[in-house]
């Protein structure tokens, strides 16, 4: 059997394929606004007001797991600096409130139910801090920082994401607080050097651009570094002119495509795709009604998981400390119809007869790979019978680089013509193509009609 082509740079790190291959997770929003009904609090509210009376994080990891998700990741703090562990940097925390009698640790009833649930866990530390008085003294509130992240990486075993939120503000000094990203990325490589690292820039993963939960049709997993440098650097860049914020919003939701040259600094960043459940990221008892259906979520899962992303999805517990009915109703019914929809593999019923003159290797349980030199290929599908063809999915073997920037797929209609029912731009991890309406067929055809080194298909699903 002849070997893949080489690999094509630049490539994903062990953590950053392993996350990729999540597809889609828990985000659990969580905090004194939940209590206050605000999204953004002011770090005034008092801990006393903190007291999730039926607080169950079993619950959450059960809903999550039974609906697919592998990661949880909890705001352990956000912009309000209230802390859901018991730190020892402030006293804005849990240990300061009456619930559990002042002895409460969410963070640790988090990770251990996720865990127990055969889950992963990440953690969300915000860096805007309204509540710390050294906000803005930008040495001092380096140092504060990375003790409370300290703690966190070294008391709650083994982490898998960390999520940083590049919010910046004045602090009460009126000071604008400069952060020390490269120390805090490294302080996470240091503790936890199997977790990737969140944010615009600079990190392991990036954000996709929007809070909508899609990621553009064009999605590179690759980015040029120098584009936003560090989390938080995109709202430098949007502040320049709208062509810089148009910029923008393409690296974010499409990346950068590899320089085939090599003259054009390139990383593997992929995309994280974050959305609401509900059009809140706390919980408020208002919005109990328009949690988002299942049809959507699953448009929302084809859009990014289907787009070369990841769908990290918000549920915000209520002030009893539990997931709503209605939210565990709509990711219960995701699952199922994520199930219906690709229960049955048209590409592995018997007799399925696949044909490439333009590959290495025709087997359907192997990496179709193209000659060296080649940027084209060919792929032909027949099955048995006439089928009605619904979806399309497609994967690249990333663990070797993303090459492909374009295809399409046809169906046989005739004897001898063909119609055009796909087209798209990269692949990536995984690309789902959903059709307006059924194909009936009996053959398909997949062309890759522009690569930027021998593109190597891992697998190619018929839905």
């Amino acid at each position: 059997m002849p070997p893949l082509p080489a690999p094509f740079l630049p490539l994903p790190t062990p953590a950053q394929l392993a996350w990729q291959e999540t597809e889609t997770n828990l985000f659990v929003h969580f905090g004194l606004n939940t209590f206050t009904g605000r999204e953004w609090g002011d770090g005034k509210e008092s801990p006393a007001l903190f007291n999730p009376a039926s607080l169950d994080c079993r619950q959450w990891a059960r809903a999550a797991r039974a609906a697919g998700f592998k990661i949880g990741i909890l705001t352990a703090k956000h912009h309000d600096g209230f802390c859901l562990w018991p730190t020892a940097t402030t006293s804005h925390a849990v240990n300061s409130s009456t619930w559990r009698g002042g002895r409460g640790d969410v963070v640790r009833e988090f990770v251990d139910a996720f865990r127990a649930e055969g889950l992963k866990v990440g953690l969300y530390l915000s860096p805007w801090d309204r509540h710390e008085l050294c906000y803005g003294d930008s040495p001092r509130y380096n140092d504060f920082y990375c003790a409370q992240l300290t703690e966190l990486l070294t008391r709650y075993g083994e982490l898998h994401e960390v999520w940083f939120d590049g919010a910046c503000a004045e602090g009460p000094n009126g000071r604008k607080q400069v952060y020390d990203w490269p120390r805090f990325l490294a302080l996470v490589k240091q503790l936890q050097p199997g977790a990737v690292t969140f944010g615009d820039g600079g990190t392991d993963v990036r954000w996709v651009g929007n809070e909508r939960g899609f990621a553009h049709e064009t999605c590179w997993s690759t980015v040029d570094p120098r584009t936003v440098r560090f989390p938080g650097d995109s709202g430098n860049v949007q502040a320049n002119d709208a062509t810089a914020r148009t910029e923008l919003k393409r690296h974010l939701g499409s990346g950068d495509a590899p320089d085939p040259t090599f003259r054009e600094p390139r990383v593997w960043r992929p995309a994280e795709c974050d959305v609401s459940i509900r059009p809140g990221w706390f919980y408020h008892p208002e919005e109990d009604a328009q949690v988002r259906t299942v049809e959507n979520l699953v448009e929302l899962f084809c859009h990014s998981a289907g787009r070369n992303s990841l769908l990290l999805l918000n549920i915000p517990p209520t002030q009893d400390g539990l997931f709503h009915e209605n939210d565990i109703a709509a990711i219960t019914g995701l699952r199922r119809e994520l199930d219906r929809l690709f229960d049955r593999d048209l590409a592995q019923m018997p007799g399925v007869r696949w044909h490439s003159p333009s590959l290495m290797q025709e087997r359907p349980e192997a990496p179709w790979a193209a000659p060296v030199g080649a940027t084209q290929a060919m792929i032909e599908m027949t099955f048995p019978k006439v089928v009605a063809v619904n979806l399309l999915c497609l994967e690249e073997t990333i663990r070797h680089g993303q090459r492909i920037a374009a295809y399409r797929v046809e169906a046989a209609v005739g004897p001898s013509t063909w119609q055009e029912i796909a087209r798209g731009t990269t692949i990536g991890r995984k690309k789902i193509d959903r059709l307006a309406v059924p194909v009936r067929t009996q053959r398909l055809r997949l062309t890759i009609e522009a690569a930027l080194a021998p593109p190597v298909i891992s697998a190619w699903r018929v839905y």
